[in-house]
């Protein structure tokens, strides 16, 4: 296994420990400490890209574990947060309804790229990455770090730490669903690729 390689287990592997982290009540400012092994974790994803690339590394199994990590963690960050109230519920029970349902159609649109994805290296395609998705997960992991770190801070602070978390939620979300029609429209040849 190459250095790219082992860095995506690494992620992987720091996954449990954030979950860890999130809820461990008994140790003070733990949302804090499970934010920055998020980041930590985020940041990984540039680690490992960049080296494969630079080095030549790039392999069948890297294209594999290093989307899955990505996808895991996020997925496990958004379902997290939804289970602590000072997080989208800070704002009332609305708040935390329409956070809900938003990270709900975020997932959904993951899921569903994942699956276009594998229809198109069944047909032999490989699509190229966009920029307007590199935004989107740039704007994902931030909104993330900055809602997870508010939980830990109560009062004014924490209400407008919560406030800028959401509204860089909002951006992600736009991103999100833009990049995954976006996406979808540039690359429309797999779906009539497999309709014959």
């Amino acid at each position: 296994m190459n250095l790219p390689n082992k860095i995506s287990v690494v992620r992987i592997c720091m996954i449990p420990v954030f979950v860890l982290f999130f809820y461990l009540t008994a140790v003070p400012y733990h949302h804090v400490i499970a934010a920055v092994i998020f980041a930590a974790a985020a940041l990984t994803d540039l680690l490992d890209g960049r080296i494969a690339r630079s080095r030549g590394l790039v392999t069948n199994l890297g294209k594999f574990l290093d989307p899955i990590a990505d996808k895991v963690l996020v997925a496990t960050a958004f379902v997290l947060m939804l289970t602590t109230e000072n997080i989208f519920g800070l704002f009332g029970n609305w708040c935390y309804i329409a956070g809900a349902l938003l990270v709900c159609l975020i997932l959904a649109r993951e899921l569903i790229i994942s699956a276009f994805r594998q229809i198109a290296a069944a047909s032999g395609l490989v699509l190229a990455a966009e920029k307007l998705g590199k935004y989107k997960t740039t704007f994902q992991d931030v909104c993330i770090f900055v809602l997870i770190f508010s939980a830990d801070f109560a009062g004014t602070a924490g209400k407008v730490l919560n406030g800028i978390g959401l509204a860089l939620f909002a951006v992600a979300v736009v991103l999100t669903v833009w990049s995954g029609f976006s996406y979808v429209l540039k690359n429309k040849q797999v779906l009539k690729d497999t309709a014959h």
